[in-house]
């Protein structure tokens, strides 16, 4: 089944959209513009969109619990932030990164733990870490990786997928839920080059990978046990970024994308590249789990 989307109204284009997010309390969507240094919130029931300077480089948002409405991820650390845009240092950038290093996707797991990867601003070879802040300090979970993207966790609780988008391939861990603890990497889905490298990712309530394609114009289901590619989404963009359920039924996949590193020409063919997308959707996605202060 290939299907085609319209833009979101009212909605800027990015320079390098990533990090989309349902916000389950707000009831609104999220996302950021890496290159650009914005987070952008969009409120669906009065088509309206609010745009936050962030000052550097922001990789991801997640949505808080409390204190503050999101958690976001600079160049300089992680911040809390309010309602109107203030933000609240919570953590400085970790210690060792190399420089020339940035944050890129992230999320919180089932337990509220914020992971968030790294990766190096020129693309170099496994130069960036997957990181996991919990008790205040940093952990890496797994080094040598050359862009970090996802995460995603299976319903049962007892998988993580990650990719490393520079591998054309999507890898599952087995993940414990009370120590945050991974192990046991393996690869579950191998990416064909023509269908563009796998980027941001969600999941659905059968268990069911929706990944975004960079340089694919697509999102793509993918059955993780059998690597299966059971449903495409074609895009009026090439470089597909990332993708989230949102609405009052987790039925609406928003999906954002990038200008970054497109040619005259493809900008002129693909006019909307860097702008945000939604398709109503069979599938519904789960909830995004909350950032919780002092997770374990």
């Amino acid at each position: 089944m290939i299907q085609t989307r319209e833009a979101v109204k009212n909605t800027p284009l990015a320079i390098l959209g990533e990090g989309s997010l349902w916000h389950p309390i707000e009831k609104v969507l999220y996302w950021v513009d890496i290159s650009g240094m914005k987070l952008f919130r969009y409120d669906p029931l009065t088509e309206q969109c609010r745009t936050f300077m962030t000052g550097s480089m922001i990789g991801t948002v997640v949505p808080a619990a409390h204190t503050y409405a999101v958690v976001v991820a600079l160049e300089t650390g992680i911040y809390g932030m309010d309602d109107e845009g203030s933000l609240y240092k919570l953590a400085d950038y970790p210690v060792g990164e190399l420089q020339n290093n940035r944050f890129n996707d992230g999320k919180c797991d089932p337990a509220g733990r914020l992971w968030v990867g790294t990766m190096n601003k020129e693309v170099h070879t496994a130069a960036g870490n997957l990181y996991c802040w919990q008790d205040k300090e940093w952990c890496v979970k797994q080094s040598g990786v050359t862009i970090s993207n996802g995460p995603a966790w299976a319903l049962c609780e007892k998988i993580m997928y990650h990719t490393d988008t520079a591998d054309y391939a999507i890898c599952a861990y087995d993940y414990n839920l009370k120590n945050g603890h991974i192990c046991n990497r393996r690869m579950v889905i191998e990416v064909a080059r023509h269908l563009g490298a796998p980027d941001g990712m969600t999941i659905d309530d059968e268990g069911m990978l929706w990944v975004a394609h960079w340089g694919g114009n697509a999102v793509i289901r993918w059955n993780p046990l059998t690597g299966q590619l059971m449903e495409k989404i074609e895009v009026p963009a090439p470089h597909v970024t990332s993708c989230a359920f949102g609405d009052k039924h987790l039925q609406t996949l928003y999906i954002t994308t990038a200008r970054e590193g497109l040619s005259e020409e493809q900008l002129l063919k693909y006019p909307l590249s860097g702008a945000l997308f939604k398709i109503q959707t069979n599938a519904k996605g789960v909830s995004a789990a909350l950032w919780r202060a002092g997770s374990k």
